[in-house]
């Protein structure tokens, strides 16, 4: 680097201007947008949305991309392949190898609350707009990634965040996925009083089908809090000949192609059994492994990724037309009155489908459980298989009652940057 020498004159007067600024403390810059500015148009409300989907999948440091590795891992679904990234290593061990200091878990849980603080401002304030149309559909696509934050938190923390800001206070987890459920809420009553503008949806990128993924969502969740009649309801709101995406490009690639797939020098899947013990495991001619897997006779390891990661153009689905199929069956199977036919008859949609809207084909001969026991453990094994890689198995594992030696943590420690800095940060579980 070059040396600049000042004269002693220049000296006094830089130290002079540096004088007056530090007392200002302006750090304006006069080229950008004044938050007022933002938040106040219908234009500069839809960049913060867009902005949110991008936080959320693109890249090694998005949501997407950790709520899928750090569930891989921590279920047994992925193996770490380089013993050199720290992080998916220590996810790999369990136990009190993943600390505070997780990195992956820092920014997980840094870009989830910055996409739920960015939402809040985009919800709040579409609600000024005088076109409610295009409002609508500000409100509706916001929700969407602010319900997904809050449930992704919710699958790996014990307590998470009430709100945003300084000392935040925690609530339980159920009720992280009950507030997540009252978001959507909010945001169905929304776009049913005012349907959302094709303008909106011109100015975002294509894949998501806002009204369906709602109804899938607050499906999902109302499972998770245990709220099996509106799981069940919703799931019968959601329209399955439809797909739902986030989408990718040669320039904005699959999180999971770009850092995976293309390298082979992260993660890959375990084997063929995904994950799931030899007495779950899925049949050798079930046609969702080659789905979800490819072979190298090569190169170690001998399974790769296939499926929703094989391409850097792959859209990744928000949800599956299997997954609402399931949450049908398990609402059914765990109703009050357990309903083993019913059950059953969404089940094995699932278990013959072949006809399925991205390819996720089972071809499997229908199945046929006598007693309630036998049905749930069915489902899970189902949704092992169906739901491969779409980081809502630690979720599933606790639910079902599964062994923790079926996984190496229960629930995450909360990472040091919340602890330093929030007084409230609750106590981190034992495992």
């Amino acid at each position: 680097m070059k040396n600049i020498i000042l004269p002693n004159k220049w000296i006094l007067i830089v130290l002079a201007a540096l004088g007056g600024m530090g007392c200002k403390k302006d750090y304006t810059d006069p080229n950008r947008a004044t938050d007022e500015q933002v938040f106040s148009s219908a234009k500069g409300l839809t960049g913060v949305v867009t902005g949110l989907q991008r936080v959320y999948t693109l890249g090694r440091g998005s949501t997407l991309y950790n709520l899928i590795t750090i569930n891989g891992l921590t279920t047994n679904e992925l193996i770490s392949v380089n013993t050199g990234n720290t992080a998916e290593e220590q996810l790999k061990t369990g136990g009190n190898a993943v600390d505070g200091n997780h990195s992956m878990l820092t920014t997980f849980w840094t870009t989830c609350n910055k996409v739920i603080y960015d939402a809040d401002q985009v919800i709040s304030n579409a609600k000024n707009l005088s076109d409610k149309n295009y409002a609508s559909g500000l409100i509706a696509y916001a929700s969407i990634f602010k319900a997904l934050s809050i449930g992704d938190m919710a699958e790996f923390w014990e307590k998470v965040p009430s709100g945003t800001g300084l000392n935040v206070n925690f609530i339980d987890r159920i009720d992280g996925y009950k507030k997540a459920i009252g978001l959507l809420d909010e945001a169905i009553t929304t776009v049913s009083a005012n349907a959302i503008s094709s303008a909106f949806l011109s100015n975002i990128p294509a894949g998501i089908d806002i009204v369906n993924t709602l109804h899938a969502l607050k499906a999902r969740y109302s499972l998770f809090a245990g709220l099996y009649s509106q799981a069940l309801a919703e799931a019968n709101l959601v329209d399955l000949t439809k797909k739902s995406t986030f989408n990718f490009d040669a320039l904005s690639n699959n999180p999971l192609y770009e850092i995976a797939t293309a390298t082979n020098n992260v993660v890959q899947p375990k084997d063929s059994t995904l994950g799931l013990p030899p007495s779950l495991a899925p049949s050798l001619t079930d046609g969702r492994v080659p789905f979800y897997t490819s072979i190298n006779a090569t190169t170690a390891p001998r399974f790769r990724i296939n499926g929703f990661g094989a391409a850097a153009t792959t859209p990744i689905p928000v949800y599956l037309p299997g997954e609402m199929i399931l949450i049908k069956a398990e609402a059914y199977a765990r109703a009050t009155t357990p309903d083993l036919v019913n059950a059953t008859l969404e089940l094995n949609k699932v278990v013959t489908k072949n006809n399925d809207i991205y390819g996720v084909n089972a071809n499997q001969p229908p199945v046929a459980p006598t007693t309630v026991q036998a049905l749930l453990d069915e489902i899970y094994r189902q949704r092992c298989i169906e739901l491969f890689m779409s980081g809502l198995k630690l979720e599933d594992m606790r639910r079902f009652n599964r062994p923790t030696s079926e996984r190496k943590r229960n629930l995450m420690p909360y990472p040091l940057r919340e602890r330093d800095n929030n007084p409230n940060t609750p106590p981190d579980p034992a495992f």
